[in-house]
């Protein structure tokens, strides 16, 4: 059974719900409000371990950890050509490559 501890969580603040809101990234669908960010932690905590629970016990697959996950480094973006171009000309005009350019706009 996974540690629902492991999962990627954040918590905000919602003017319209005026409560902290709590989601987890591994189950977009949920979400957990409360009068503060440790309570709106805890109480989302508390129903990925309920949520996990029936999941494993229908045989369901439970999401993995982004945590747990290997990363490469690598993806592939498609762009419009006239953004790959003028992409292509900034990383030239700074002599560094086009991979370098992205990764310094990304970061």
């Amino acid at each position: 059974m996974i540690n629902p501890e492991h999962y990627t969580y954040r918590h905000f603040w919602s003017e319209e719900d005026q409560q902290f809101v709590c989601l987890c990234a591994e189950f977009p669908g949920l979400s957990w409000l409360a009068d503060t960010p440790d309570a709106a932690l805890r109480g989302m905590l508390a129903m990925i371990s309920e949520v996990t629970a029936d999941m494993t016990a229908s045989g369901e697959p439970i999401p993995v950890p982004i945590a747990h996950k290997q990363f490469s480094g690598k993806f592939a973006v498609r762009i419009p050509p006239e953004s790959h171009r003028k992409l292509a000309m900034e990383a030239a005009e700074q002599n560094i490559s086009l991979n370098r350019l992205v990764s310094m706009k990304l970061a």
